[in-house]
């Protein structure tokens, strides 16, 4: 069993001027500024609301989450142990912490996507670095590993274990996010009659195992380019090609070449505030945004639900929106590079 209460040794090691830092990144101040331009549009006040993850001051970073805090554990009856908001930070010393230990039942079955238990003689796990076909390094940098477990680097989660997670450690995704402007029915953009912005629109996927709507998106397969894992689960999730037979799928191909191979807005990178979250296991993730600009590619793409997808449709998009784990933020950053419409309140900066 992990060690929950004391920190971590490298945390108590940790020079005063160094600790600011949240221990799991250990960031230069270089790296520091080498990330925050990429967010630099955005206001101070957004920034330190709305950042899961990446929220830079100066040469402190803070991490913050809170779906990975929620009760029940999804798919299960499973209750975290309550962590206050002020003892989610490892640096803060929680003596007292006491987390609940759970990992489904299909990842202890042993799939090819899941890890063994540390506690496997045969398993020696090489955290914080590329472990074969099995990339364990973070985007956001080094975790701490403590008893032979890595710890998340947004703080306590009430939950040790990996949850339905298959890693040890972060759990790697890609999400695309295909765009286009609304069009009324003489192909003219579609403006917000309030804001004034062109309403852009995004394919969406409702989640078969939480009935939350979604970016089609999924876990990058082991030896896998990020750039193939977004385009694999775009077809799969949003297009059914799972289920297409060879002709098909080469017509599905032809269509979607121009899209994927085109330039591209890397939307975030990094750690994601995902129910599913636990203190050893976390997801993370690319967004990739592919913006239809014309609407040719995309309007005669036959949108067909598949693999974790219930339902599949094109979305306005507002602040209005409720999306799965961070997903609405990842929205919220492609409105900004395209201008497109948000809130009809200019003064409002921070959503849910």
């Amino acid at each position: 069993a992990v060690a929950a209460g004391p920190m971590p040794l490298l945390v108590r090691a940790l020079p005063r001027a160094v600790a600011v830092l949240s221990f799991s990144v250990l960031l230069s101040a270089r790296g520091a500024a080498q990330r925050r331009p990429a967010h630099s549009n955005l206001s101070a006040n957004f920034w330190s609301c709305l950042h899961p993850v990446n929220m830079f001051n100066s040469y402190n970073v803070k991490f913050h989450h809170s779906k990975a805090l929620t009760s029940p554990y999804p798919g299960s009856h499973i209750e975290r142990s309550q962590v206050p908001e002020d003892k989610v930070d490892w640096l803060t010393e929680w003596k007292d912490y006491n987390p609940v230990e759970y990992t489904a039942k299909s990842v202890l079955a042993g799939p090819s996507w899941a890890d063994p238990q540390i506690i496997d003689k045969d398993f020696s796990p090489k955290f914080n670095e590329r472990d074969g076909e099995v990339e364990r390094k973070s985007l956001n940098g080094l975790y701490v590993v403590e008893n032979g477990r890595p710890w998340n680097p947004a703080g306590r989660t009430g939950l040790t274990g990996r949850g339905l997670l298959g890693r040890w450690g972060p759990n790697h995704a890609a999400d695309p996010i295909v765009t286009r402007w609304k069009r009324d029915r003489s192909g003219n953009k579609v403006a917000h009659p309030v804001t004034g912005k062109n309403i852009l629109q995004f394919i969406a996927i409702k989640r078969r195992d939480c009935g939350e709507w979604a970016i089609p998106g999924g876990m990058v397969d082991p030896g896998e380019k990020i750039t193939a894992t977004l385009k694999r689960e775009f077809e799969e999730e949003a297009l059914n090609s799972l289920q297409k037979s060879p002709e098909e799928k080469a017509k599905l191909e032809k269509q979607l070449h121009k899209l994927f191979s085109q330039e591209h807005f890397v939307v975030y990178r990094g750690y994601v505030d995902d129910p599913r979250n636990t203190d050893n296991a976390w997801m993370e993730t690319e967004a990739v945004n592919y913006h239809d600009e014309t609407g040719e590619t995309m309007d005669n793409l036959p949108l067909e639900a598949g693999d974790d997808a219930g339902v599949v449709k094109w979305v306005d998009i507002s602040g209005k929106l409720e999306l799965y784990a961070s997903h609405s933020y990842f929205i919220k950053l492609v409105t900004e590079k395209w201008g497109a419409h948000w809130s009809e309140d200019p003064g409002s900066e921070c959503y849910e």
